[in-house]
């Protein structure tokens, strides 16, 4: 059994910054597509970033580029997500994802999801 668990949420004053971390573990398979979504009160979980399994290919919500950065380590089976000029806005609990399928723009469909990490970033 897979399980992803993410690392890093807090509080952090607006133009902070924080890095995220998800950790898997178990009998993972190979996960080309690892992503981060985001959902804050009231809204509807979005897409965050996306990484493929060599980072050669990487996606970016528009809300989030020059400002966010995701990386992997597959020795570590561990995804990040470098989060900087944090504004108010972007409070809400980050889920990373991983899925053993290609990536691809736009993709919302992940296999594995982890419980979460809240990030709140005061004005």
């Amino acid at each position: 059994q897979v399980q992803l668990v993410e690392s890093g949420g807090g509080l952090v004053q607006a133009g902070g910054s924080l890095r995220l971390s998800c950790a898997a573990s178990g009998r993972t398979p190979i996960m080309d597509a690892k992503g981060w979504f985001r959902q804050a009160p009231g809204k509807e979980r979005e897409f965050v970033a996306a990484i493929s399994w060599s980072g050669g290919s990487t996606y970016y919500a528009d809300s989030v580029k020059g400002r966010f950065t995701i990386s992997r380590d597959n020795a570590k089976n561990t995804v990040y997500l470098q989060m900087n000029s944090l504004k108010p806005e972007d409070t809400a609990v980050y889920y990373c994802a991983a899925d053993p399928g290609r990536l691809y723009p736009g993709r919302k469909e992940y296999r594995y999801w982890g419980q979460g990490t809240q990030v709140t970033v005061s004005s």
